[in-house]
């Protein structure tokens, strides 16, 4: 199936925070997309995203012009060529963060999560590590296609909890990975067959923390067709319903050529 793309996309401080330490990515001409919230207070969250969105930038800027391009880190079998591009970016992402907060201490403990969607001529490929989401809307029907590296989320891997109960939740906002702790971290990958009129949905969560499924729902399925204004309202319903942190949406719509 012949497919192309559309996007938008477009973050904001919300309406606690006195600065945005995420940061986003829409590579349309490579179909590569990216979401970035950082993490170490003092600006430090938002130097580790950026580093993410523009270690990535360079990565496939760099293979769409050089078909002979490698990248550090051996290929991983089993993996399709999308799958190990994105594994390969992120983790050399990890590896730069890594290294820069243990060789300068203004940067010390910083990080960041990040989520991924790359394009090919058959499917989509999600990447993550932390707990910035991929939903994928088909139809009226939404999924959550990436799983929080968070404790909350291990929690309810032994525990029930009903949604008061998640909401009040004391470590919600703990999460167990993250891209800079470590010199090296694992990345979630994923295929997803994608269908004509899919719309995915890749957010930090500012923007699913404030915002709960349900209602994520009504305002994609309410803006199919017109995605600026999807982005918009996804935002602004955030920062409306509290907005304490910053907020970030990028969403991508499956088209037919």
């Amino acid at each position: 199936m012949a497919i192309r793309i559309s996007s938008a996309g477009d973050t904001n401080v919300g309406r606690k925070r006195t600065h945005n330490e995420d940061n986003l990515l829409v590579m349309d001409d490579v179909s590569l997309f990216v979401v970035a919230d950082g993490m170490g207070g003092h600006a430090c969250g938002e130097v580790a995203s950026a580093m993410v969105v523009e270690t990535m930038r360079e990565y496939y800027t760099r293979v769409a012009n050089d078909a002979a391009a490698t990248w550090p880190g051996r290929e991983e079998r089993g993996l399709s060529e999308s799958e190990n591009m994105l594994n390969a970016g992120i983790r050399w992402s990890n590896y730069s963060i890594w290294e820069r907060g243990h060789s300068d201490s203004r940067y010390k403990n910083m990080g960041t999560t990040v989520v991924a969607i790359h394009f090919d001529s058959e499917q989509a490929t999600i990447a993550h590590v932390g707990d910035s989401r991929c939903y994928r809307l088909r139809g009226t029907d939404l999924k959550q296609v990436t799983e929080d590296h968070s404790l909350l989320n291990d929690y309810l891997k032994i525990a029930t909890l009903t949604a008061e109960e998640q909401a009040n939740f004391p470590h919600k906002n703990i999460i167990v990975r993250a891209c800079g702790l470590k010199d090296d971290v694992k990345v979630d990958l994923q295929r997803d067959q994608p269908q004509v009129g899919d719309v995915y949905l890749l957010c930090s969560d500012g923007l699913s923390g404030e915002v709960n499924d349900p209602q994520i729902q009504q305002i994609m399925v309410k803006w199919q067709a017109n995605l600026p204004e999807m982005v918009n309202e996804l935002i602004q319903t955030a920062c409306t319903n509290g907005g304490k942190d910053n907020v970030t949406a990028v969403v991508i719509r499956v088209e037919a050529v």
